[in-house]
């Protein structure tokens, strides 16, 4: 074998071994971030960006936050089921919380609360529940806990939060105004 074949072997074989080397730095990169985001994110979940930790749990039809026994237990379903998670939610909220639904014509309307049964088919008092489906779409109300508003009322944008209902219903009747005209 002559000395310009085997050189020529050598450098074949160091650059397989730089592509397999690449290779493995980035099928480890890419693990990496997804155990990260499969642990959870150490941001405290708040009403505020309740929406989008739901949206990111992994889900096929929709992500559920539902509290019962007077908002004491918190837990959440995906796609119907017990999702087990390791934020806490109970201190989220307290039975304090109020759920409205807005509509132009009759404005503010408090909601009534959502009946759910348990595995064994009882059924339980719901005292806070808040869905979002696979598109990101949540549903559509407003929250009143601890002296703030919070609108879950838009489509696809994040939570806004207001001081009084009576804003919330100001911001409503200008934006129907401008579609109005």
């Amino acid at each position: 074998m002559s000395v310009n074949s085997y050189l020529k072997r050598s450098a074949f074989s160091l650059m397989e071994l730089i592509i397999v080397i690449v290779i493995m730095g980035v099928v480890y990169t890419l693990s990496v971030t997804n155990f990260q985001n499969l642990g959870g994110s150490n941001t405290q979940v708040s009403l505020k960006n309740l929406k989008e930790y739901l949206y990111n749990i992994p889900h096929t039809k929709s992500v559920e936050l539902l509290c019962l026994d007077n908002c004491l237990r918190c837990s959440v379903l995906v796609d119907s089921k017990e999702y087990i998670s390791t934020t806490p939610f109970d201190d989220i909220i307290d039975d304090t919380i109020r759920v409205y639904r807005y509509d132009f014509y009759t404005g503010i309307q408090e909601q009534s609360k959502k009946v759910y049964f348990n595995s064994e088919d009882v059924q339980e008092d719901v005292c806070f529940s808040y869905s979002v489906d696979k598109r990101g779409i949540g549903e559509q109300v407003i929250v009143e806990f601890k002296d703030k508003v919070y609108d879950f009322s838009t489509y696809l944008s994040s939570t806004s939060v207001y001081d009084s209902l009576e804003e919330v219903v100001e911001f409503k009747d200008v934006l129907a105004q401008e579609v109005l005209r």
